[in-house]
C-alpha cells in the first residue's frame, strides 16, 4: 500500500509505538498503513460518516488486520475514552473544525503521548489550541502534493507559548527554513502583490480600502519572514 505524499509525512509523524486513533478516517489507509509498516500495534479508526467508514472496513478486511484495526461510527473523538489511544492523528479538516474536535475531545487528548494535526486551513487556531491543552509543538514541517500545501504538526504535552506572528506562520517553520515553507510563502508574496495591483487600479469602497491595507500589511509580513529565511 502506497500513501500520498501528504499522508505518508502525516504517517512518518506518528512515532508513539503504541496504539493511534485516526478521526475522521476516511476509507481507513493511514490507520491500515501504519499497522502494517510496524509503526503502531494497533489503531481505533473514527468517522462521523457511515458510508467512508464502510470502505474503511472492507479494507481492514481485506487486510487482514480486523485483531489491530477498531473501525467506530463517532463525531470527532465522541466514541474514544481517555488512555484508550496513544496517538491521536487528525488531517485532512480545515483549522476551525480541528479546533472543535480537539476542544470537546479534551479529556482524551490530555491522556495522550502524541498528537499528529494535518489542518488545511487556518493553522494558527490549531497551533492556539494545541498549546492551550498543554502541549508542546516539536516538529512541523510543510509539504507540498498536487500544486498544494499542507502544515503537519507533531506535539507531546509540554508547556510553551507563542507570539501572534508565530501562531499565523509557525514558528519551527522559519526555525528549519523549511523549503516547501519558503516556497509557498513566495507564491504568497507573488499572489498579493498581484491582488494589491489589481485593487489599487479599481475605484474601492471604504471597506476595500481596508481589505487593501490589509493585504498590504500582510504581503509586508510575508516578505520580511522571506528576508530572514534567505
Amino acid at each position: 500500500m502506497r500513501l500520498s505524499k501528504r499522508l505518508g509525512r502525516v504517517a512518518a509523524n506518528v512515532q508513539s509505538g503504541g496504539v493511534v486513533a485516526d478521526i475522521g478516517c476516511d476509507h481507513g489507509f493511514t490507520s491500515i498503513y501504519l499497522v502494517r509498516q510496524g509503526q503502531v500495534r494497533g489503531a481505533i479508526a473514527l468517522d462521523v460518516n457511515a458510508g467512508p467508514l464502510a470502505r474503511a472496513w472492507e479494507h481492514v478486511e481485506r487486510y487482514g488486520l480486523m485483531d489491530r484495526i477498531q473501525v467506530r461510527l463517532s463525531d470527532g473523538m465522541e466514541k474514544l475514552a481517555p488512555g484508550e489511544a496513544d496517538t491521536l492523528l487528525v488531517s485532512g479538516l480545515g483549522g476551525a473544525l480541528m479546533e472543535r474536535i480537539l476542544e470537546r475531545g479534551r479529556d482524551v487528548v490530555r491522556e495522550a503521548t502524541e498528537l499528529v494535526l494535518s489542518p488545511q486551513s487556518e493553522i494558527f487556531l490549531v497551533r492556539k489550541k494545541v498549546h492551550e491543552l498543554g502541549f508542546s509543538i516539536v516538529h512541523e514541517e510543510m509539504v507540498e502534493d498536487q500544486k498544494k500545501y499542507y502544515v503537519i504538526i507533531r506535539a507531546i504535552p509540554g508547556r510553551e507559548c507563542y507570539g501572534e506572528e508565530e501562531y499565523l506562520y509557525g514558528r519551527m517553520l522559519v526555525q528549519e527554513r523549511d523549503p516547501a515553507f519558503r516556497e509557498y510563502l513566495g507564491r504568497e508574496a507573488l499572489r498579493l502583490e498581484e491582488l494589491e495591483l489589481h485593487m489599487s487600479r479599481s475605484r474601492l469602497s471604504l471597506s476595500g480600502k481596508e481589505r487593501l491595507e490589509s493585504c498590504r500589511q500582510e504581503r509586508q509580513r510575508i516578505q520580511a519572514l522571506l528576508d530572514q529565511l534567505h
